[in-house]
């Protein structure tokens, strides 16, 4: 389902793919009533709000599965899962495919850098050399029944773009379907990766609001040829932004009255997620 919304039409292009992180069932729900046709499960997204921790490769690959399993039983969205590196060596990054599969993932996202990983939009990171990075990609493929690909370099930042479009190349022969080379700093670098790929395979950009994301507007990647445009932080950023003027309102009125138009009630939330069609159902079975 996820690829043939990504494949070439008859203009010869591809229809974007605007795709917003998630991180449990509520948010992979507001994603999919909003009326998105993909949701990306961000492991950042992930580490923030179940840890309360930044993405430093903390969260665990059964944590990772455990929340992809949630997720699909919630929504029929497909899910693009952020695998990070798959947790240690080729044999554990095979296992994390199975399950992921198995959990309902349509695409995981496997990158090149050393393991645990940090966020792709923070300075310090490194890379595995080029064929142990080929191996991860070879052993996905290999382990994968219908799930697919999405080969991740961040090579750019540390070796040059001429190096993380090779290593692109390179994880593309491997067998990747779908590819992603993070953290292009200018719309120069972002429109040379599209002349190298775009008419072949369908590439991602991550617009993460305060990284090195270049521009924020879709539409300026979609028209280079980018299938998809990864947004894995904005509900986030925008619930956080929100919560210390909900919090001092309490704090300081003792009430939540004023809040009336700022926040939902609990019939919204019963609405939101169900609960009437539930029980009716439960009820059925009486």
């Amino acid at each position: 389902m996820l690829m043939e919304r990504l494949a070439v039409g008859a203009d010869g292009r591809r229809r974007g793919l605007q795709v917003p992180g998630c991180w449990d069932g509520l948010t992979a729900l507001l994603v999919e009533q909003a009326g998105f046709d993909a949701a990306f499960v961000s492991g950042g997204a992930l580490a923030m709000a179940r840890l309360g921790r930044g993405d430093i490769g903390l969260v665990t690959a059964s944590e990772l599965v455990d929340t992809v399993m949630q997720i699909a039983d919630r929504v029929s969205i497909p899910l693009i899962v952020d695998g990070d590196t798959g947790f240690g060596n080729a044999l554990t990054l095979q296992r994390l495919v199975r399950q992921l599969e198995r959990a309902g993932a349509a695409a995981v996202q496997i990158e090149d850098q050393l393991f645990p990983k940090r966020c792709g939009h923070m300075a310090g990171k490194q890379v595995v050399p080029v064929g142990e990075a080929v191996g991860r990609i070879r052993a996905a493929v290999d382990a994968r029944d219908g799930l697919h690909i999405i080969a991740r370099t961040d090579a750019l930042a540390i070796e040059g773009l001429n190096a993380a479009l090779d290593r692109a190349e390179a994880y593309r022969e491997a067998g990747a379907d779908i590819l992603f080379v993070e953290g292009p700093r200018t719309l120069e670098e972002a429109s040379e990766i599209a002349r190298r790929f775009a008419a072949d395979v369908p590439l991602v950009h991550n617009l993460v609001e305060g990284g090195v994301t270049p521009s924020t507007e879709c539409a300026a990647f979609f028209d280079m040829g980018y299938a998809i445009t990864l947004h894995p932080l904005l509900l986030m950023h925008a619930m956080v932004k929100a919560a210390p003027h909900v919090f001092s309102v309490l704090k300081e009125t003792g009430s939540t009255a004023s809040l009336g138009d700022e926040i939902v009630d609990l019939h919204e939330m019963n609405r939101l997620t169900g609960a009437k069609t539930m029980l009716e159902e439960a009820n059925a079975y009486a």
